[in-house]
């Protein structure tokens, strides 16, 4: 499965993990799922790891209407983490797009390495 995520009710703390060439159906299935986990709080925090995807497989216009998807709080931190520049560039996107959102956005970053997210985040490390 190309996107995954794992929740940490306990650190209030969701990861969120692609990887290959990722589409629209795939992130929106994720977001629905997400949204109606049991665990889930729309204010926890998120990891969303990007480093083994390989490219985004949707138009602008549908990574748009993803990105504007209230599925995080507005006191929500989101940290995307991309290690290729191209998926770097859609992570800034995609917080642009949010911050457009009528909604009060969650803050987005984008990092080129996770421990400057966790850091980012108030974490030392990742939740076992």
């Amino acid at each position: 499965m190309p996107f995954s995520y794992v929740v940490y009710k306990e650190q209030q703390l969701v990861i969120s993990t692609g990887s290959g060439r990722v589409t629209r159906a795939e992130i929106k299935q994720r977001q629905d799922q997400t949204k109606t986990d049991p665990d889930f709080d729309p204010e926890f925090n998120q990891i969303v790891d990007l480093t083994a995807v390989t490219d985004f497989e949707m138009s602008i216009d549908e990574f748009k209407s993803l990105a504007q998807r209230k599925v995080f709080g507005s006191k929500s931190r989101r940290a995307f983490v991309a290690a290729r520049p191209h998926i770097f560039g859609m992570g800034r996107l995609w917080a642009a797009y949010s911050d457009m959102s009528d909604d009060d956005p969650s803050k987005i970053h984008v990092f080129y390495d996770l421990p400057s997210a966790l850091k980012w985040l108030g974490l030392e490390s990742l939740p076992q």
